[in-house]
């Protein structure tokens, strides 16, 4: 399954001849398999390409299974490339060709569904669950010494004392959280295991809470929302709160990303906004992180000796003298590039600012 090592490798994969770049929904919940067919033959019909074309249809014949919700592929046939990510989630039919993949969809896939790890906590043990692009990856759970009920009512034994838990003995508050402490550290190490880069916490608002406290605040900070759950739910009922939740999570971090993107852009700071000052600073390889409107898309020129990018017709290049050529999206080539060069890139799903301002934008390194 697709990660982010493979998207910088797919990045890398810079060549002279044409790459073709397809995206097929196949969601069996929105239409037929028979319908997604024609659909990838419509699709193939737009490249005079022969040697991919047959690459695909027989990637789709011998391997699909038609069973996810969508597929992305990448063929280069004169380099003997061909790379395949079938999906859980699905995605808008895409044809693209060009001199490398085009990665906005998996970019946007990979930052919004990517490495998500949960957790449901008790008074007694934890479960824990890591979930990628939508698919349950992994899963493991922890189950400490039995906490004994006491009757409706009681209180802390300790003189002038106050319990964690209202009607608990000293005894069961140490056995809470000595097992909240084994859950913390059991889960610690499975996010670590993981490479969690988004933590969601299940239960009720107590255990959550006692929890939540015994993480090391490097955890602490990936945690992006809480909801009550029991230890028992199935997985099912697991992966599809943590994908409300995720989704909810990242529309108010993105919300909050692209607002601090307008206001140092607009302070001089580290951050610029618009086409223009955003090829610039991708000219100058200093983007750290590529904000981009999700579907945003602008032709414009570049550089066939040093690829300097401009939105505006020119001959030849400002930089080197070389000669300019036009291309049809510098949107994925720009999200290429910062992904070779070690940057991140975040694909916003909508606001209003960022379309405002030009829906694009980056803070810079250095």
């Amino acid at each position: 399954m697709l990660n982010e090592h493979e998207l910088r490798e797919l990045a890398r994969f810079i060549v002279p001849e044409p790459v073709v770049s397809l995206y097929l929904n196949t969601d069996s919940t929105a239409a037929t398999k028979d319908a997604y067919r024609l659909r990838l033959r419509n699709l193939l019909k737009e490249i005079d390409l022969p040697l991919d074309v047959a690459a695909v249809q027989d990637y789709f014949q011998t391997e699909y299974d038609w069973t996810g919700r969508g597929v992305a592929v990448f063929s280069c046939a004169p380099q003997k490339f061909f790379r395949a990510y079938p999906l859980a989630l699905p995605v808008p039919d895409l044809m693209h060709i060009s001199d490398r993949p085009s990665l906005g969809v998996l970019t946007r896939l990979l930052d919004s569904y990517g490495g998500y790890g949960v957790v449901l906590v008790d008074k007694q043990g934890a479960r824990a669950f890591l979930f990628h692009l939508g698919v349950l990856k992994e899963q493991e759970g922890v189950l400490g010494e039995a906490v004994k009920q006491v009757k409706r009512g009681g209180a802390s034994t300790v003189v002038g004392g106050r319990s964690m838990f209202a009607g608990v003995s000293r005894h069961v508050e140490e056995v809470i959280e000595r097992n909240m402490k084994d859950s913390s550290d059991f889960a610690v190490r499975f996010f670590e295991d993981a490479h969690i880069r988004r933590i969601l916490i299940g239960g009720t608002d107590d255990n959550i809470a006692l929890f939540r406290g015994m993480l090391p605040k490097a955890f602490q900070s990936l945690v992006v929302g809480t909801f009550p759950m029991s230890m028992g739910a199935n997985q099912s009922e697991v992966l599809a709160k943590a994908m409300q939740i995720g989704q909810e999570a990242d529309e108010k971090r993105e919300n909050t990303m692209v607002n601090d993107l307008i206001a140092l852009s607009a302070q001089g700071a580290d951050a610029v906004i618009g086409l223009d000052n955003t090829l610039d600073a991708a000219n100058a390889d200093r983007i750290n992180t590529l904000v981009v409107l999700q579907g945003y898309q602008q032709p414009a020129y570049r550089c066939k000796n040093c690829s300097y990018l401009t939105p505006r017709p020119h001959r030849t290049c400002s930089n080197c003298g070389g000669e300019m050529y036009q291309i049809p999206d510098v949107i994925d080539v720009a999200v290429s590039r910062t992904l070779r060069k070690g940057g991140n890139v975040e694909v916003i799903r909508a606001h209003q600012g960022l379309d405002q301002a030009g829906k694009l934008g980056a803070f810079l390194r250095f």
